[in-house]
């Protein structure tokens, strides 16, 4: 009897060590693999040195005249995504009416960046990984603005890169509200 005890013993414990190992191991397989990592990193230097355009539509930020050299846009919230490349063009006239003409003449950078959810945590994360020369870009040429517009009740997060003929104080700007960016951007169309 002892020994069919002992038998009975070790059947169980072998059962609960199989039970016990194959759960982790399935465990294991379920876990959905991490995405890699989105470079979002963005070399100001690699831009180009161009200021403003001499002909076409003129933009001004803070007054400054300023050439266009990149803009990041990522959808905003939980559910939410950007319209497709060709039709972005309501974003950029969502930041300021007659940007998108300014894209087709100043042919930027445009980056497109996974789901924000937050316009503040957009700018930040924007302004770390599209650093700008010198101090924030104060006393160069260089300087940006980050912040959120609505297009069809939908938040858009936004970043523009921007370099002026010459160096400037502006550095970065975080945009507070959407309507803020008429504020600080100014669009001159030709005539």
């Amino acid at each position: 009897m002892p020994d069919t005890l002992l038998k009975f013993a070790v059947i169980a414990i072998g059962l609960l060590t199989l039970l016990y190992f194959g759960r982790r191991w399935l465990r294991r397989r379920r876990r959905p693999r991490p995405l890699p990592a989105v470079d979002l990193t963005l070399d100001v230097e690699s831009l180009g040195t161009a200021g403003p355009p001499a002909e076409g539509v003129l933009v001004k930020f803070y007054n400054v005249p300023v050439h266009l050299a990149a803009i990041v846009v990522a959808p905003a919230g939980r559910l939410t995504e950007l319209p497709p490349p060709d039709r972005l063009d309501a974003v950029f006239e969502a930041i300021v009416p007659g940007l998108g003409q300014a894209v087709v003449d100043h042919r930027p950078l445009i980056r497109r960046w996974p789901v924000q959810l937050s316009s503040t945590g957009f700018a930040h994360s924007f302004f770390r990984h599209v650093k700008l020369p010198g101090e924030g870009g104060k006393g160069t040429p260089w300087c940006a603005a980050a912040g959120m517009v609505k297009v069809n009740d939908q938040p858009v997060t936004v970043g523009l890169v921007l370099r002026s003929q010459s160096a400037n104080n502006l550095g970065q700007t975080i945009v507070e509200s959407e309507t803020k960016w008429l504020d600080l951007v100014r669009i001159r169309l030709p005539q």
